[in-house]
């Protein structure tokens, strides 16, 4: 008796499922009306697959139906239209061939957790992938003192005092700053700015990690580092952890702040330690971003293997094209010379 009770009562409860699940999924569209709205559009491609889930079963239940299908095209649509923005072939951006500038550049963002207990498994990470540049966020005062290891390979360093437990960021490169003084802290650490020279451009690299979204802090902090972002140069790449989904508020604040273009294809980054890393890549969160401006050339951009932190490192190949200004100039120079 009780069982049938149950299995009668099972679409109704199906039904109630779907709809509570839905009034995150669509309160997060309007993400810039309130922080606490945004604070659900990181979830939405959780929620999708969860209506989804919920309502097919409904499909196959007589005077469920009409239920079932709204909520599998709820689920199915929303789901859609946030994965397929940011997709391209192979999960990789590339630029076009005819496009493709002849030097190639590497970037390496990693949110090295600051209590990661398995520091020499990012230095052979870095080893292996052979970065030009790296971002680093979550640089505690133990990982200050790790990254004095790098320091022959990685002699150009920014490395932002860590305002608590968490650290701070910091930028490492091969490649020379423009200048002793191409570089700076902002926001108690959390985000940092060094201009570095690669091959005969200067490129402005910035290393961003943002807190929690709403109740946290998050939504402030983007108007404190707005400014900054404001004052980016006309050729940069932003990379960082900021703890929001590409298509979130967030996200968008940051790229229109900086007049920046986030570079599709990353993927889920972030998930508790205790969950296999296979299933991070496909259910976590994808948090950690890159954003590029001006002549940078997006090439290639994975995910390479897991270094002992709950965030996937993200790796950045790029190129730049060549400043059309400066050509014309030398053209004109080479013109009133002859």
């Amino acid at each position: 008796m009780k069982k049938s009770r149950t299995a009668s009562a099972l679409p109704a409860i199906l039904a109630i499922g779907a709809v509570l699940i839905s009034v995150p999924l669509v309160a997060g569209y309007w993400g810039r009306l309130h922080p606490a709205f945004d604070a659900m559009a990181h979830f939405r491609m959780h929620l999708a697959v969860l209506i989804a889930i919920l309502s097919l079963s409904l499909i196959f239940i007589r005077g469920w139906r009409q239920i079932g299908a709204a909520g599998t095209v709820l689920g199915l649509v929303a789901l859609s239209a946030t994965l397929l923005p940011g997709q391209n072939t192979a999960g990789t951006a590339r630029a076009e061939a005819a496009d493709m500038p002849a030097a190639r550049y590497r970037l390496l963002q990693m949110n090295l957790r600051y209590d990661n207990p398995t520091p020499k498994q990012v230095f052979s990470l870095i080893g292996q992938t052979r970065p030009d540049i790296v971002t680093l966020n979550e640089v505690s005062s133990m990982w200050v003192e790790e990254l004095k290891f790098l320091e022959a390979t990685y002699p150009y360093r920014v490395i932002c005092p860590p305002p608590a437990r968490i650290g701070g960021v910091a930028i490492l490169s091969r490649r020379p700053f423009a200048s002793s003084s191409a570089y700076a802290c902002y926001d108690r650490g959390s985000m940092a700015v060094a201009t570095v020279r690669l091959g005969a451009d200067p490129v402005e690299i910035a290393a961003l990690h943002l807190g929690w979204p709403w109740p946290y802090e998050q939504h402030r902090q983007v108007e404190r580092v707005t400014p900054v972002l404001q004052r980016l140069g006309k050729t940069a790449i932003l990379a960082g952890d900021l703890n929001a989904a590409p298509w979130s508020a967030t996200a968008h604040r940051v790229a229109a702040a900086g007049e920046l273009d986030i570079v599709p294809g990353v993927g889920p980054t972030w998930l508790k330690r205790l969950v296999p890393e296979p299933v991070r890549r496909v259910a976590g969160l994808p948090i950690d971003h890159v954003f590029s401006k001006g002549r940078i050339v997006p090439i290639a951009i994975s995910r390479p293997q897991d270094a002992g932190s709950d965030h996937l490192p993200v790796l950045f190949e790029f190129g730049i094209m060549p400043d059309a200004e400066q050509n014309i100039l030398e053209v004109k120079l080479a013109q009133n010379a002859g």
